[in-house]
């Protein structure tokens, strides 16, 4: 069996080494530099600072396997039980950023990074003939028996326009919260309370961290990010206005600090905004399945699990 993944972030990654473990041939692409996604790291001078996802927490079985190997090695810690009083649940995060889960993940599998899958139709007809194709941007395919989606849905839509495969009408018209995201280094440490991070403080500001209170960053850096309304509002302007608007946002956690460089990222499918109740979705005949943080809610968790969910139903 071939299976074709489209997408590396945490739910493909997923999907993938559960069936390479069960003697799938497995071939995962990404349009991105590196696999992960939203689990996304990035490093600026002696700064580490994580810009996708800050932290997860664990409410199931099937993800606190998981995160238990990734504590035994000593990959996860907890951040905190929480941002203004403890409600119970730890939340984790990487020692070395959330993209070295990602990476951790994707050690030993065929993972083609800036691949950019175009489409996906009906393979050639025949015996052994593989039963779909997945075109690249530059004319090449990649066979496979069946095929898992990880991308956001409209993503996912568009690529599946020429496979015959008609999507439920309520998915289709799923739509996301945007993220614009401040990255700056500092010359000193900022005025982020214990343990460092400030969840949803005002209507403009959806979440700040404190990489270095975090654990991950060897010097002074925060991640800003913007709310989903004031990113909606303004997402199309010019990049330096940008980075003053969010610096001046910041300036209350940035405090008697200086800032050394400061980046912005914007995220355009960052939280969709009706999650797909059930962990993934497979089109009628079996052999295509989407699945990714859309599916069961935009959680670290969801996203494992729906990958989790992708390759039972090929596989069982």
């Amino acid at each position: 069996m071939r299976v074709a993944i489209v997408g590396a972030g945490l739910s493909g990654l997923v999907a993938a080494r559960q069936l390479v473990e069960a003697g799938v041939d497995v071939t995962v692409v990404d349009k991105g530099r590196a696999p992960g996604g939203r689990l996304a790291t990035r490093r600026i001078g002696d700064a580490t600072l994580d810009h996708g996802a800050q932290f997860f927490t664990i409410r199931t079985p099937a993800f606190q396997r998981q995160v238990d190997d990734w504590v035994d090695r000593g990959l996860v810690s907890i951040w905190s039980h929480g941002f203004v009083s403890d409600d119970g649940h730890a939340r984790y995060i990487a020692a070395n950023g959330m993209n070295s889960l990602a990476k951790d993940l994707a050690v030993g599998l065929d993972v083609r990074c800036s691949t950019m899958a175009f489409t996906i139709r009906p393979g050639d007809t025949g015996v052994g003939a593989a039963a779909w194709q997945v075109v690249i941007d530059d004319g090449s395919t990649i066979d496979g028996d069946a095929v898992i989606v990880t991308t956001p849905l409209p993503q996912a839509f568009s690529l599946l326009v020429d496979s015959g495969i008609e999507l439920d009408e309520a998915m289709i018209r799923t739509d996301y919260d945007r993220t614009i995201a401040l990255l700056a280094t500092l010359d000193g440490t900022p005025e982020i309370p214990a343990p460092g991070g400030v969840q949803g403080p005002n209507p403009d500001i959806g979440f700040v961290a404190d990489n270095q209170a975090k654990g991950v960053s060897a010097a002074p850096a925060i991640t800003v990010h913007a709310s989903a309304s004031w990113s909606e509002e303004h997402w199309d302007d010019d990049l330096d206005d940008l980075r003053a608007l969010l610096i001046e946002l910041s300036s209350r956690w940035i405090g008697a600090a200086r800032i050394v460089e400061a980046q912005v990222k914007k995220w355009r499918f960052a939280t969709p905004r009706s999650p797909w109740p059930d962990p993934c979705w497979v089109a009628p005949g079996g052999t295509i399945v989407l699945a990714g943080d859309a599916f069961d809610g935009p959680r670290v968790e969801a996203a494992h699990n729906s990958g989790l969910a992708a390759a039972h139903a090929l596989v069982g």
